[in-house]
Parts: C-alpha cells; structure tokens; sequence
C-alpha cells in the first residue's frame, strides 16, 4: 500500500494512529471480530489465516512493511473473513474505523484500494505457481526474509519464522510431505525446524538456492 499512495500521504497516515508491538505468535486480528480498526504494518512480518467451517486452518497470505491490514471489514462495516498472526516480531500502527475512512475520504483513495486488493490477488497467484518445489520454497523463505526486512542476518544469529509445514505446503499448494522433503534439502543452506517454526541462518545461501544455484 506504502508503494501505491507514496511516502508522503503513507506518513500522514501514520500520523492519525498509535504504535503497538507484537512478539512472534501475537494475534494481531481476529477472525470473526467487528471491523473496528485498520492496522498499517510498519515492521516484521504476518501471516492471513482463516478457520474454515469444518475447522482447518487456510493460510491465504504473508503481510511484510507498508501492508494495510484489516481495511476490508472496516470498508464493507462487515465482520473480519480471516485472522492475522505474527511470524516474526512485529509494529504496527493502528488506526480507528472513523481517522481511516475519513483519511480515505479526504485523500481520494477508493481507487487505490481497489488496485491494492487486485495486486494481492495477483501476488497470490505467482506464490502458486508451478517449478521445481525446492527453489519455489527457497523462493519463499527468501521473499518473507526480505520483507520482514532482514536482508541480512549477523552471523551466529536466525531468523525466526512461526510457520508450520502445513502451512508452507498450503501457500505453494503442495503436500506436506513435499515441504518435509523440500526443507530437508535445504539444510545445508542452515534453514532448519523446529516446533511451529523455521529457522534461516544463512540468508545468502538460501538466494543461490532460491535462484537454483548451489553452494
């Protein structure tokens, strides 16, 4: 949203909210919860998950920096379709219904919403495409990597990522043995598991597997 509307109006936005933090794991929005806020997200990354009616759990999307998060209940006065989860540290601005629609209203921009939500929609599909799963899945570290914006680690640290197996098999819609096997291969590039989590340690490495190199 941030590339869409420019920094200048993207700033004055974040004028009219409050900041708040959230560790890895935070709900940041609720599935099922009235739209009463929108949140920008200013820093880390998160995850759009929605329980179905037989009681799975879909990701949808990751959200990285200059995301507006939440802004579809509160345009359509409609309940929250999906809940959004913290995978890495976060900070996020939060913006009451009423500042948002009336910094929507002021600026002109329902026609940017619109093509935010098409850009989505086509990001959704590129994530699903069809290649070899290995560099697809390295692909995908990489990308929530860099938007979380870690584009680089320091040496002897990780990146944390609270991601399960079912969910990187559901974002690349491939099975969960496929991401078992996929992140298998990816060990000698120091992306490891653990308990909900994934763990990058070499980003560099992780962009030549990425790019189907090796080394």
């Amino acid at each position: 949203m941030r590339g869409l509307v420019g920094e200048e109006v993207w700033t004055g936005m974040l004028r009219q909210s409050f900041e708040r933090r959230h560790p890895v794991g935070d709900v940041l929005l609720r599935q099922g919860e009235p739209g009463t806020h929108v949140l920008a997200l200013r820093g880390g990354v998160a995850k759009v998950i929605r329980r179905e009616r037989g009681g799975d759990l879909t990701l949808l999307a990751f959200r990285g920096p200059g995301e507006l998060l939440g802004e579809v209940a509160v345009l359509d006065d409609g309940e929250r379709s999906a809940s959004v989860q913290a995978i890495s540290d976060c900070s996020v601005a939060v913006l009451s219904k009423t500042v948002f629609l009336r910094f929507v209203t002021d600026h002109d921009l329902y026609p940017v919403l619109v093509r935010y939500a098409l850009s989505r929609l086509r990001e959704s599909d590129r994530a699903r495409g069809g290649g070899d799963v290995v560099t697809r899945l390295a692909a995908s570290l990489v990308s929530l990597a860099d938007i979380s914006g870690h584009s680089a680690i320091p040496p002897g640290r990780c990146l944390e990522l609270a991601l399960t197996r079912d969910e990187l098999a559901q974002h690349l819609r491939v099975s969960r043995n496929t991401v078992t096997a996929g992140l298998s291969e990816l060990e000698p590039y120091q992306v490891r598991t653990g308990r909900k989590r994934v763990f990058i340690g070499d980003l560099p490495a992780l962009r030549r597997a990425a790019a189907g190199r090796s080394g």
